[in-house]
């Protein structure tokens, strides 16, 4: 990260900016005179709440319109012209005329005498124009037929001379701004420093990328995106307690024993048909998981959409944090402790004392992973082998796009048709890593070679599959700098803990009381590494070293020392290959901050040709495809 000179490397997002110094050349004056460096650009976010209400009005309407043009030139059959031989030909078969056609026949001697060349040989059929239903009056119960062409070009007029009157106006600014330094130290110097003494006030953090931000949430005030974090924080608990009661029926079917417990009828079945009884207890109960497993992080993906987060790369951490939390707390630690074969009810009545007693948590966890050995195997098994396949289809993306074509019309709904879909790492990393704890757990318990040599399937699979996605098939536009990699090392040390308890749990059941205890320092180390990583080595990940900038810059002053003559060769040769850029550097050249709803150009009307009625184009213009 240090050798990186991008627009985001050298921003800042400060927030939490008083009433007085809420003003572009204020924060510019304020944070110079800091001397921490100098400031290129200053954006002061806005009210742009009307501006944007305005630029969605304007993309509805511009597809209505796209659709009216669509549905008036689409599909049209091709007649003969009437001037062309022979002069008798049969009416061909097609849409009906416009009623101002009517003297068709009368003209036929007249259109003889012409020359041949006064009209095309082929013309299209005349068609009717489209009609729009617009409601008025009281209540808006009344309604009548217009053109659809006419009424929202007009409309579609009016729209653009309001995003152009509401571009220059000046909104009132939100203690919210995008600061510019000339360098990546002096951002750097800015991010790690406390620049106000008062309390959230004036606090400056790395900014995510400029196509990266949710510009709607920008002028979100404080109080509101609070509420909304607590809100949605409350609501996943409430469906953390909804999660661990839907595993309980799941959990019922694991063992023939409890289901005699419960259900006794359906029992003596099972014992009467083995295959019916290895379908229920072994298969059934890992279908609903992987099925739960599948759906449930689509939902915490709309939440964390919903907590009002500026940049995108924030909210596919979110979506990591709380899927991670669903796969490992209800289906791993909950699940596996509802899992006990024999004593399933009594564990079930005992949860809390479970959670809450350390030895009575490790032998509960112990005991019941043991039995639970074949689920987790057939769970690994199902999605290596069994949902790998589907990944690498698209099976998603395949099966939506036959509903999709047959809404498209216009060529925009088709171009948006073959876009790639997004790969959210929210969606599939949770899921990857508690596989992987999974595997940690079982190396050391008897016939755990069943699990390992599923999770090595697995993950041999998953590497050519996601590899494929990432750089073939899907589009993933989040820039995040690795802030994933400090969740995924915090979650592997929690999978390292839960190993070194269950294998003390191991211990006790074999009744080896003294070398179960011989393991709580281990833990007691595992923990005091787990704080001292998070207090010693995050910071490295969320921040860029000086020393590493410094270093970078040194670097790029030697290598042009080195060229001396050939220096301008050399710069020749960087900027035509892209030597030395990251992906980053790459995608960001050219690029800054500012709400897409100020500069982005007024799209023109795509449809397929240009035919259009004369008179009804509106100052947007018409663009053919």
């Amino acid at each position: 990260l240090g050798t990186q000179t991008t627009i985001t490397d050298r921003t800042i997002r400060l927030s939490g900016i008083p009433p007085e110094l809420q003003s572009e050349d204020k924060i510019k004056d304020f944070i110079q005179e800091l001397g921490i460096g100098n400031v290129e650009t200053v954006l002061m976010c806005r009210q742009w709440a009307e501006l944007d209400r305005y630029i969605v009005k304007r993309n509805d309407l511009l597809r209505r319109l796209e659709e009216a043009y669509t549905v008036y030139q689409g599909h049209r059959s091709i007649e003969r012209n009437l001037e062309a031989l022979p002069v008798v030909q049969p009416v061909p078969p097609g849409p009906s005329v416009n009623p101002e056609d009517e003297e068709h026949d009368d003209d036929e001697h007249r259109r003889l005498l012409r020359s041949d060349d006064a009209m095309p040989a082929q013309t299209p059929y005349a068609r009717v124009r489209p009609k729009a239903k617009i409601y008025f009056g009281r209540f808006k119960l009344r309604s009548r037929q217009v053109d659809a062409i006419d009424y929202y070009e007009e409309k579609l007029r009016v729209c653009d001379d309001e995003i152009r009157e509401l571009r220059s106006k000046t909104f009132e600014p939100v203690p919210l701004a995008f600061v510019t330094m000339d360098s990546v130290a002096a951002c750097q110097m800015a991010c790690q420093a406390v620049l106000d003494p008062s309390p959230l006030q004036l606090l400056a953090n790395p900014s995510p990328a400029p196509a990266d931000i949710v510009w709607s949430n920008t002028y979100l005030s404080r109080r509101s995106r609070m509420f909304r974090s607590w809100s949605i924080t409350a609501f996943i608990l409430l469906l953390t307690v909804f999660w661990s009661v839907t595993f309980v029926p799941i959990a019922t079917f694991l063992n023939t024993d409890t289901i005699r417990e419960f259900f006794p009828a359906l029992a003596e079945v099972l014992d009467s048909h083995p295959l019916v009884r290895s379908l229920v207890t072994n298969q059934l109960p890992t279908i609903a998981v992987t099925l739960l497993n599948a759906i449930v992080p689509y939902l915490y993906d709309w939440l964390s959409n919903c907590q009002g987060m500026t940049s995108q790369g924030d909210v596919e951490l979110s979506v990591i944090s709380k899927n991670f939390f669903f796969t490992f707390f209800n289906f791993f630690i909950v699940f596996t402790i509802l899992g006990t074969a024999s004593n399933f009810y009594d564990q079930y009545k005992d949860i809390g004392k479970n959670l809450r007693d350390t030895t009575r948590f490790a032998w509960t966890l112990a005991s019941s992973l043991q039995n639970l050995l074949p689920f987790y195997t057939n769970f690994i098994i199902l999605q290596g082998l069994g949902l790998f396949p589907f990944r690498l289809l698209e099976i998603g993306t395949v099966a939506l796009y036959p509903i999709g074509l047959m809404g498209a019309k216009t060529p925009r709904d088709y171009a948006e048709l073959i876009q790639p879909p997004r790969f959210s790492y929210g969606l599939y990393l949770p899921q990857t890593i508690l596989i992987f704890i999974i595997c940690v757990v079982y190396s050391v318990l008897r016939d755990s070679w069943k699990v390992i040599l599923s999770g090595l399937v697995y993950f041999v699979i998953g590497s050519f599959v996601y590899k494929y996605q990432l750089l073939y098939a899907m589009d993933h536009r989040q820039h995040s700098t690795g802030k994933s990699w400090s969740m995924i090392c915090d979650r592997v040390q929690i999978g390292i803990i839960l190993f070194q308890i269950t294998v003390g749990g191991q211990l006790a059941l074999k009744k080896a009381l003294l070398r179960s205890v011989m393991l709580v320092p281990l833990v007691v180390g595992s923990v005091w590494f787990f704080l001292v990583f998070g207090r010693t080595y995050k910071p490295l990940m969320k921040f860029i070293a000086l020393k590493s900038v410094r270093r970078a810059e040194h670097a790029d002053y030697a290598s042009a020392e080195q060229h001396g003559v050939d220096s301008d060769n050399h710069h020749r040769y960087q900027q035509e290959s892209n030597h030395g850029q990251t992906v980053d550097e790459s995608r960001e050249s050219g690029m800054r901050f500012i709400n897409p709803s100020l500069i982005s150009p007024l799209d023109k009307v795509w449809i397929a040709d240009g035919m259009h009625k004369p008179g009804t184009q509106s100052t947007s213009g018409v663009e053919s495809a």
